[in-house]
């Protein structure tokens, strides 16, 4: 098998790595198409899943104030990609078909390194 280019500027494969994974993007079939956002990974305990945090504001007309809000996507995380993402971790993800009832979304890459 060899190292596909998914064609989104910035996002560079990992070097030197095979993985049977059909569902990555990288050595697989799949596809990403639509949106390409990031979030932190906030769990890890799944198997090939991790669920990020994604932080935005939200305008309240009532008050004419804003307050933070989050919401949670679980991605599918690529055999090759599994050794690299840790908790805490700012990672950048892109759309894809559905893979499962939640997971629409991979993981591509590492954008920085979470606080320890």
């Amino acid at each position: 098998m060899s190292i596909r280019n998914i064609g989104i500027p910035g996002i560079t494969p990992p070097t030197a790595k095979e993985c049977g994974d059909n569902d990555c993007p990288f050595h697989g079939t799949t596809r990403i198409r639509g949106k390409i956002t990031q979030g932190v990974v906030v769990s890890k305990k799944s198997k090939n899943t991790v669920i990020i945090r994604q932080d935005y504001v939200q305008f309240i007309k009532k008050y004419q104030r804003y307050e933070r809000r989050n919401s949670r996507l679980s991605c599918h995380l690529p055999l090759c990609l599994k050794n690299e993402i840790n908790l805490g971790d700012l990672v950048r993800v892109g759309e894809s078909r559905k893979l499962s009832k939640t997971k629409s979304f991979i993981v591509l890459d590492k954008v920085s390194r979470g606080a320890d």
